[in-house]
C-alpha cells in the first residue's frame, strides 16, 4: 500500500509540475500575442480591427487571471503533497487533490487553444 501511495503522489507531483510549466508557457505566449495586437493597433485599419483588438486584449487579461489562479492552486496542491500523511487512505482527500484541478486545467486548455486559434486567424488577416 505504501508503494502505491508513493507512486500515486509521485504521479500527482509530476502532473502539477507539468501543468505549471504549461501555464508559464501560455502566460509568456500571451505577452507575444499582446505585442502583435499592439503592432496591428499601431497601423491604420478600419474599426472592425480595432474592436477585435480590444476584445482580444480583454480576453488576454481574463486568461492571465485564470493562469494566475491555476498557478496558485498548483502551488497550494504541491504544498499539500509535501505534508502528505503516508498513512492516509488514497481514495480520500489525496484522490481529490488532483481531480478538480485536472478538470479545471482541461477547461482552461480548451479556452486557451480556442483563443489562440481565433487570434492566429486574426493575425493572418491583418498582418
Amino acid at each position: 500500500m505504501l508503494v502505491t501511495k508513493v507512486s500515486y503522489l509521485s504521479d500527482l507531483k509530476f502532473n502539477l509540475e507539468t501543468w505549471k510549466r504549461e501555464l508559464r508557457f501560455h502566460y509568456n505566449e500571451m505577452d507575444t500575442f499582446q505585442e502583435k495586437l499592439e503592432e496591428i493597433a499601431g497601423r491604420e485599419f478600419d474599426k472592425r480591427a480595432s474592436m477585435r483588438i480590444e476584445n482580444f486584449q480583454n480576453r488576454i487579461l481574463i486568461e492571465r487571471s485564470a493562469i494566475s489562479k491555476l498557478m496558485h492552486r498548483c502551488k497550494h496542491k504541491m504544498n499539500n503533497l509535501l505534508i502528505a500523511d503516508y498513512n492516509e487512505n488514497i481514495d480520500g482527500r489525496l484522490m481529490n487533490e488532483q481531480y478538480t484541478l485536472k478538470e479545471d486545467m482541461r477547461q482552461y486548455i480548451k479556452m486557451h487553444y480556442d483563443l489562440k486559434e481565433e487570434m492566429m486567424q486574426f493575425f493572418a488577416q491583418w498582418l
